[in-house]
């Protein structure tokens, strides 16, 4: 069997939830171009977005700012779907609401992306709940003071 159409299809499916992702972190309306009609968008903690927008809003209560460093994208065909899964993986960076900095919080989101191309789910984990509830986790070397 040829593997070229699934790399191809995988390659383009990827490339589109890069895509997604940038346009998210710059808060660029687009965004929700990419999202299949019901998507869902499912935070830490269970919170749930129904759109890009909406994450920003969260973010500006819990950040006065963030931005990650993406270091690796993984990709797996998803057989429910036909399309794939898409993992970005990597760090956020930026300053708490009180303005101290924080660097190397870990995050990883995972898309669910159907074979036309249209996020169906985006679940996202990161440390920062644990980081605000436990500022000692600052003092043990886990964050830099600057980016």
């Amino acid at each position: 069997m040829d593997a070229t159409p699934h790399t191809l299809d995988h390659a383009r499916l990827l490339e589109r939830v890069q895509r997604f992702v940038l346009l998210s972190m710059a808060k660029d309306p687009e965004a929700s171009a990419f999202l299949a009609p019901g998507a869902e968008i499912v935070f830490t903690g269970g919170r749930r977005f129904a759109a890009p927008q909406e994450i920003g809003r969260f973010n500006a209560t819990r950040y006065a700012e963030v931005a990650k460093r993406i270091e690796r994208w993984d990709v797996a065909p998803d057989p429910e779907t036909g399309g794939v899964v898409v993992y970005c993986l990597g760090v956020l960076h930026g300053a708490w609401p009180d303005g101290r900095r924080f660097d190397g919080n870990r995050f990883i989101d995972r898309m669910v992306v159907g074979p036309d191309g249209l996020i169906r789910r985006v679940d996202v984990w990161n440390d920062s709940a644990e980081r605000l509830l436990d500022p000692a986790l600052d003092r043990l070397g886990t964050d830099a003071t600057s980016p």
